[in-house]
């Protein structure tokens, strides 16, 4: 019978500052603000002979990476069905209702989301984290929580089981 274990992994690295905006409606939004994004990751694996699931620092080197990826960028939900973003040479022009906003391409991340939340960063993260196959399957991870915060005391959670 496999022995299983869930480890838990929450590192001050794993986070982002990045600014957004929720679109509530086709007329109702917040206004632009920004967010210290934390994540935490729960790995279920097998214990081995030796004691231990796997090296810790994999998945916590894949998840500073995709962090350091967000980091000090203005995001923008590109399946949102009430927001047109425009490429206008250096600049996106983002319209929204009656609003028009620019923002600096530089410093903008446009990501395949409906919206910006913890609950669609979640998600996002998790099917990054769990796009590879044969790295799951090496770590042998059998199931996977990925944690989105955007403060103290609220978090989003998206999972991957193996089926």
């Amino acid at each position: 019978m496999p022995r299983l274990v869930t480890l838990e992994i929450e590192k001050q690295f794993m986070h982002f500052a990045a600014a957004h905006f929720t679109i509530f409606s086709a007329t109702e939004r917040e206004r632009l603000h920004g967010h210290n994004y934390y994540l935490a990751v729960n790995i279920t694996g097998q214990i081995d002979s030796n004691g231990l699931c796997f090296d810790y620092n994999l998945p916590k080197e894949r998840l500073r990476v995709m962090c350091e990826e967000l980091n000090e960028y203005m995001l923008l939900p590109e399946l949102s069905p009430y927001l047109t973003i425009e490429d206008i040479g250096e600049q996106y022009r983002v319209l929204f209702d009656s609003d028009e906003m620019f923002f600096l391409k530089a410093d903008t991340h446009i990501l395949p989301l409906a919206n910006i939340t913890i609950e669609e960063l979640s998600r996002y993260f998790c099917d990054k984290l769990c796009a590879d196959e044969a790295w799951l399957k090496s770590l042998d991870i059998c199931k996977l929580e990925l944690k989105v915060s955007s403060g103290p005391g609220q978090w989003a959670v998206s999972s991957w089981s193996e089926r």
